[in-house]
């Protein structure tokens, strides 16, 4: 299966996660959702993407239960009773109550998934749990037809924003020109960034945010008291730009989650470079709104500003990305077994290149990359066909290990590794162009 294969196959992957992200975190208010905040789909995709093992989550699941209709569809259409449908809704809203922020944060991403789905086995079935994430995967399906990759590290030749979750980065081309970068901050692994085509239309200044009764805001905020714009402890920050409701890209985020784990299910961006930004999205959607305008919105009224010409958002999990003359190898921060030599030889033939080509250095230190990026928190290895051992033979046991309901935090260990292939010269994903870190003041 090459990387484009699993690419799709995990399309849509955490799209429940990303509605929890706005239901009852702080990528979203909590509360029912302003019309002036919606966004509109024009098309959807012909095809439902084959769903992933590992794509629904109990935090996940606790969001979808917000709709009131989700229990109808699960009697309905799964067959579940009222009493699978009962404790289905308590061990989700379970699991969003014990999820904090604080303490160490060891453990595995791909564990948490486990240990969330067997809990969805034990109460309805493994049969029924495959059939909820089919349902969830179809519920939430939606795309923007004819502009999907086509290849890994496709290039776009239109207008559109593209986000690499595993590179923390955030990319604006115009008529296929890369015109402006962006490091970002990216969801959990308990509530991650998803992948597929989505749009922006609406910018909206000063958002209010409602905070849900949940460990992470206890003590900070008042759970459904309203915290307006104007708070400098809003966790939306001063804009916030819907991709295809519920997700978000926003502000608000300390410059330390830049290049990491900031959010549950959307893409984070500081104050100023969330300002900066959204002056690139105005100009794309046809609004005549400068930077010192958009800082000047800065103040507690919410205003939200439709834009002329819609943009298309594209989220991508790719880890092996060729640009500047080298394959990248991005750490597979969400666990989905990317990172493997058959990747590899697959995305060097997809720019006619035969991996038996390369030189005994080159193979040498791509097999290196791939292994160090295929990596949990604790040193074990991620993809299924690798029989690596922990690393430098640790055993996981012997690794310290955070209590259930931690939120994993941070990344451990270098997140990219660049491997010079001569063959490539020329060829791949562009480089950043004026990229932007958040430690710029623009």
């Amino acid at each position: 299966m090459n990387i484009y294969q699993i690419k799709k196959n995990t399309l849509l992957l955490a799209l429940p996660a990303l509605i929890a992200a706005a239901l009852i975190t702080g990528c979203g208010d909590g509360q029912k959702k302003d019309k002036t905040e919606t966004t509109t789909e024009d098309t959807i995709a012909k095809k439902t993407p084959a769903p992933s093992q590992a794509s629904l989550t109990l935090p996940a699941l606790d969001a979808l239960f917000y709709e009131k209709d989700f229990s109808t569809s699960l009697k309905e259409q799964l067959g579940l009773t009222a009493e699978q449908i009962t404790k289905l809704k308590a061990a989700a809203h379970t699991s969003v109550a014990d999820l904090t922020e604080d303490g160490p944060d060891a453990r595995s991403a791909r564990e948490a998934s486990q240990q969330y789905r067997e809990k969805l086995k034990e109460i309805i079935g493994d049969d029924r749990a495959q059939q909820l994430e089919q349902l969830v995967n179809e519920r939430y399906s939606k795309g923007l037809e004819g502009l999907a990759p086509t290849k890994p590290n496709f290039v776009p030749a239109d207008t559109r924003i593209v986000v690499n979750a595993p590179a923390f980065r955030m990319d604006v081309f115009q008529d296929g020109k890369l015109t402006k970068s962006y490091k970002v901050g990216i969801g959990y692994p308990e509530f991650p960034l998803p992948t597929g085509m989505r749009r922006a239309d609406t910018i909206i200044f000063n958002p209010s945010w409602t905070p849900p009764d949940e460990p992470w805001v206890r003590g900070k905020f008042q759970p459904g008291v309203k915290v307006s714009g104007a708070n400098e402890d809003n966790p939306l920050g001063v804009i916030k730009i819907p991709i295809g409701m519920p997700s978000l890209i926003h502000g608000g985020k300390d410059l330390e989650k830049i290049g990491n784990f900031a959010s549950h299910g959307c893409v984070g961006l500081t104050n100023k470079q969330v300002q900066d930004f959204t002056a690139t999205v105005a100009q794309l959607g046809g609004l005549d709104i400068t930077a010192d305008g958009i800082k000047a919105k800065k103040g507690s009224k919410t205003q939200s500003v439709k834009l002329k010409n819609s943009i298309p958002v594209d989220l991508r999990y790719e880890t092996i990305v060729a640009e500047g003359g080298a394959l990248h190898i991005y750490r597979d921060v969400y666990e989905r077994g990317t990172n493997t030599l058959d990747n590899a030889k697959q995305l060097l033939s997809t720019y006619g290149i035969d991996y038996n080509s390369l030189t005994e250095p080159e193979k040498t230190a791509l097999s290196n990359a791939l292994d160090e990026m295929n990596r949990d928190p604790r040193g074990n290895a991620i993809a299924a066909d690798s029989l690596a051992p922990a690393k430098d033979g640790v055993a996981a046991s012997k690794v310290a290990r955070s209590k259930e309901g931690k939120v994993t935090r941070t990344i451990k260990g270098e997140t990219e590794i660049a491997v010079p292939i001569a063959a490539l010269q020329g060829k791949g994903y562009p480089a950043p162009v004026n990229l932007n870190t958040g430690e710029t003041t623009k």
